[in-house]
Formats: C-alpha cells, structure tokens, sequence
C-alpha cells in the first residue's frame, strides 16, 4: 500500500496549479466518526461516503477505538467519492494519580478513565514492534473482558431457554471485524430476541433485566440497544464483568504510541452535559490549558452534538487563541443514525466562525499528513512538540492540499 499523498506536487508546484481557482473560506469537516471497524452507527463504509457526499462533507476522519484496519476501506473510499480523509485512533487510557483522587477526565462514569486520540497518523500505519507488542496485549485484555461478559449473558440466557447462547465468534463474524466491543453485545441480544421470539420479544429482553420492565420497546432499535447495555453490560448490571487494569494504558504511553505512529496527540473533550455539568479535569480551562500544554498537546476535539452553543463558542475562542488546533466531529459509535454534518446540542447550527476553526485544524492535520507522506518533519517536530506557532503556516498548505485533492487530483488522467 501506498500513501496517495506521496505523489502529490511541492508547495510552489501546489500554488501554481490552484492560482487561478477561487478557495472558499472554510468547508465542512468532520474529523472523528467510528466505523464499523470498532462499532458504528454506520452498517458499511459506503453508508458512511453516500452519506458525505449528500451533506457536501469535505474532509472526514476516521477515528476508530484501538485499530487502524479500517484505513485502507477508508482510503479508497475517500479516492473513489472525492472526500479528503484524516487518519486516526482513539485510546482508552488511565491517569492513575487522578483514578486516587476521583477525579473525571472525559469519562463522566469513571474518575481516571481518559479518552485521548491521535490525528493524521502515517499511512499505511505502522509502529515499532515494542508499541504494537504492547497494544496487541490491551487488545486481548479487552476481548478476554468480552468473552467473560458473553459467559455471563449465557448464564442468564440459559435458564429462560437453554437452547440459546451467544458465542464470541458468531458476534465477532456477525457484528463486528476485528475487534468485539460491547455494544456488539447489546446488538447481538436484541436480535437474537428478535430471531427466537417473534411474538413476543421483549418478554425475552425483560426476562434478562429480571422481569423489570423495557421502556425502549422495539419500536427504536438502537433505544433498545442502549437499554440493554445500560441494564446489563455497564457497572451493576447482571452480566457486567470490570476491566482489567491491564486494558488500559498510561496517558504517557498512549501519547509515546501516537508520536511513533506519526500523529498528532490530542485530546477529546467532553465539556458540559445537558444538565450543565463539568468533570474535575475540564471545568476550568486555564487548569486544562495548563495540563495539556504540560503533556506537550497542541490539539483538542469536540462532539458539539454534546454541547451548548454558547459554552462551545467560549471555549473554543479560548484554546484557539493559545494556539491550540480544534477539530470537531460526530463520533457515531453509537447505534443511533444522525447526520454527518456537524451541529451543536439542539440541534443548532454551527456559525461561520466555529466552522472555520474545526476547517483550519483539518487543514493543519492534512498538511501534517502531506508533509509526513514527503519524509519530511510534520506539525510535530522531532522533540514531540506541537508548532503551535506556525499553525497558520500549515494551515495555508494544508488548504492547497486538500483543493488540489478535491479539484484537481481525482480528475486527473
């Protein structure tokens, strides 16, 4: 495989070839969707491109839980409709010292727990034995967690009719590709209760939950798909199993895999709940700032599906006047279907002004791509650190890169 960016003209060719064509002030962009590939709303990559396509998505970025096998679909989807692809990964992570002191990070149920991501990897991917050797070990620990939790739904299934189980290969081929998450569980019970019981499937359901009654029904899938998580897979529900520590890297070394892998380190934020609540990392944003400058990350994503405009817009205006990138996304590794296009919790519409922000990051991330496809130093030097100073600089390449994608690559004989 090889990297498509590799043969695309320098700069000054870049600037010559785009001189004439005129460069809108942003486009639109989503840098994090989940694919099928860990779990996702989406049942196939062509769902998630025809979807792009008639909601005029520019630039979109996979950012699947733990793999990258989903880059090659990726990229030749990306090829094929014309949509300029950002590649990365997400990390589940633990920060113990905070785990102690019961402080949330973007984990609202678990204190310690981090999310963290890396943006515009190498691809192909790669990374050196010792990293992968490492991820390889959460990988199984988290689907040795799985299994152990499909043995418990079995004990719960067995008793109301011992003809059914669920076996993690049949879920793995069925549901899911590499990697078996627990959502890929609740999928699984609510079909199976939909194959087996067709008159009555949710006697089924409400017998796993102990009689308690359904208030999803079957008339929403993915409603119900989240009952059943909620009910049975989460903490406190009958067929919940605890990670292992070992599933869960240090932020240090979840941040030491994404430089090795060419990416850019940066960090997801959750920012309010509907109630107006914070987590203790994330409720001051000079705290924040602090901690994550301290952590050598320029870079921050958020879901504003999740959020409140005017919270949003502050915070926002905030990181970017540091310098940092900021990027936005929908995520989609929930079994609801919504659009691709990026809006504020409401839904509201995002402004020009927040839709050119998430637009420079993309283009910075796509430079960094570009420049890292040419061997040559990326928006990350070689310490580790963000040039968090020249982001207009990347920026501007990062724009002439992705318009030659759009107008003039795809078109070329």
């Amino acid at each position: 495989m090889s990297n498509f960016l590799s043969d695309f003209p320098d700069k000054e060719e870049l600037e010559m070839r785009l001189r004439q064509l005129p460069f809108p002030r942003y486009r639109e962009v989503n840098g994090h969707i989940h694919t099928p590939y860990s779990f996702s709303a989406f049942p196939d990559m062509d769902t998630i491109f025809t979807m792009a396509l008639k909601e005029n998505i520019a630039v979109l970025g996979i950012n699947d839980f733990f793999v990258t096998d989903g880059y090659e679909s990726f990229r030749e989807r990306s090829l094929q409709n014309n949509v300029f692809p950002l590649f990365n990964i997400e990390f589940i992570g633990l920060m113990k010292k905070e785990q102690r002191r019961n402080i949330r990070i973007n984990d609202p149920n678990n204190p310690g727990r981090i999310y963290f991501c890396g943006k515009g990897l190498d691809y192909p991917f790669h990374t050196d034995w010792w990293y992968k050797k490492q991820l390889d070990r959460v990988l199984s620990e988290s689907q040795n967690q799985i299994k152990a939790m499909i043995s418990r739904l079995n004990t719960l299934i067995e008793p109301i009719n011992p003809s059914l189980s669920l076996t993690y290969d049949k879920i793995k081929k069925d549901y899911a590709h590499d990697l078996v998450r627990e959502r890929h569980l609740a999928k699984a019970v609510r079909l199976l209760a939909t194959e087996e019981y067709r008159d009555d499937p949710l006697q089924f359901i409400e017998s796993l939950y102990g009689s308690k009654k359904s208030g999803a029904g079957f008339s929403n899938p993915a409603a119900l798909e989240n009952e059943i998580r909620s009910n049975l897979l989460k903490s406190g529900g009958a067929a919940f199993v605890e990670e292992d520590e070992r599933s869960f890297l240090p932020l240090k070394k979840i941040i030491q895999i994404i430089l090795n892998a060419g990416g850019i380190p940066c960090y997801p934020v959750l920012l309010d709940d509907p109630s107006g609540n914070f987590t203790e990392f994330e409720r001051d944003p000079e705290e924040l700032y602090a901690s994550l400058t301290s952590l050598g990350t320029g870079c921050i994503e958020l879901i504003p599906g999740r959020n409140d405009k005017g919270i949003l817009k502050s915070f926002v205006e905030f990181f970017h006047s540091k310098g940092f990138l900021v990027i936005f996304g929908t995520e989609h590794n929930t079994p609801e279907m919504t659009p691709l296009a990026v809006f504020a919790r409401g839904p509201e519409s995002l402004d020009d002004h927040l839709k050119s922000v998430s637009w420079e990051a993309a283009c910075v991330i796509a430079a960094h791509q570009y420049l890292k496809a040419r061997n040559e130093e990326g928006y990350i030097s070689a310490f580790g650190i963000p040039k968090t100073g020249e982001r207009k600089e990347f920026a501007k390449l990062g724009q002439l890169v992705i318009e030659y994608f759009l107008k003039i690559k795809p078109h070329e004989s």
